[in-house]
């Protein structure tokens, strides 16, 4: 079964405050566009088995997709789906908040340093993850799907969660984007600690930057310890699915090194629940569901070039 760790939804983009706002409304007058709507989310998934869908907040960016939201959509397809809650540790109100999206059965939290403006070992985001650790809920550190002139860049850096990691052993920790533009950083950091992980996030669509990227991971033996992550919806989960079932077409009439296929598949079924320990149910989906995945993965040709497996 193909579990996305990574997906988005709201209202409408102003949810995301001013900045993110425009950003989304000029990509959407890009080709493809970009539609976070509850109805394109449940379209975009009819493909996969199962995915995480993640709120967000920014008091930095007047930012909010509220835990309730995020209930919402998880409720329409409990079997399917798990709500991880937006928490901005520089927010007063950042424990409360977690009791409540808790009480909503969100089952992890999203926290997002470059649009929240804080550094990754800040004392107030430390006493955060404290509570992550204890109540065995996984940390993901993500970006908002763009990048604004007010973020602060340096923030997003893999290397001070070295320090986090060491803190806070039993946390989980997965890097979105496998720390980019940092990927080395990020891959040193998952060698290192048993508890982190990365995701596929925001270079799902770079078939080149994630075949090199992979082929890093996996000549570190690091592979397992990644997760299939469209960040929908500025990348689809089919296209994200399909772009790592054909990443060895690189490799096909030249010296590049091959990445074993039955490693790629793992990246794909790989189960955030079971990996990260989360205090949800089994999403086992339907069985269209799986066997759709099943036909998807069997009609992937490895031998053609990414762009050809573009819809």
């Amino acid at each position: 079964m193909i579990f996305d760790v990574l997906t988005r939804v709201w209202h409408s983009p102003e949810q995301l405050g001013f900045e993110l706002a425009e950003g989304i409304r000029s990509a959407a007058r890009r080709p493809g566009g970009v539609d976070g709507t509850m109805g394109a989310h449940s379209q975009a998934l009819e493909c996969i088995g199962c995915a995480l869908v993640h709120g967000f907040k920014s008091q930095a960016l007047s930012a909010v997709v509220p835990p309730e939201f995020i209930a919402g959509v998880v409720g329409r397809q409990p079997h399917r789906l798990a709500g991880i809650a937006g928490i901005d540790p520089m927010c007063p109100s950042w424990f409360d908040d977690l009791d409540h999206a808790k009480s909503l059965g969100l089952v992890g939290v999203n926290i997002s340093p470059s649009a929240q403006g804080f550094h990754p070992t800040h004392s107030t985001a430390m006493r955060l993850y404290d509570r992550c650790a204890k109540e065995q809920l996984p940390l993901f550190v993500t970006r908002p799907g763009l990048m604004t002139p007010s973020m602060i860049m340096e923030f997003d850096r893999p290397t001070p969660w070295d320090e986090v990691a060491r803190t806070f052993p039993t946390l989980k920790i997965v890097l979105g984007e496998i720390g980019s533009p940092w990927i080395d950083e990020t891959i040193a950091l998952l060698a290192k600690h048993p508890g982190m992980y990365a995701d596929t996030s925001g270079i799902a669509s770079q078939s080149w930057r994630l075949y090199t990227t992979l082929l890093h991971a996996h000549e570190a033996g690091v592979l397992e310890k990644i997760f299939l992550a469209s960040g929908f919806p500025f990348a689809s989960p089919a296209s994200a699915v399909e772009a790592i079932y054909s990443l060895n077409s690189y490799a096909l009439g030249t010296n590049l090194s091959a990445i074993p296929r039955a490693a790629l598949r793992l990246i794909v079924e790989r189960n955030p629940i079971a990996t990260l320990g989360m205090n949800a149910p089994l999403l086992t989906g339907s069985s269209s569901h799986a066997s759709h995945a099943t036909d998807m993965n069997d009609r992937t040709d490895v031998g053609a070039h990414p762009s050809a497996m573009r819809r």
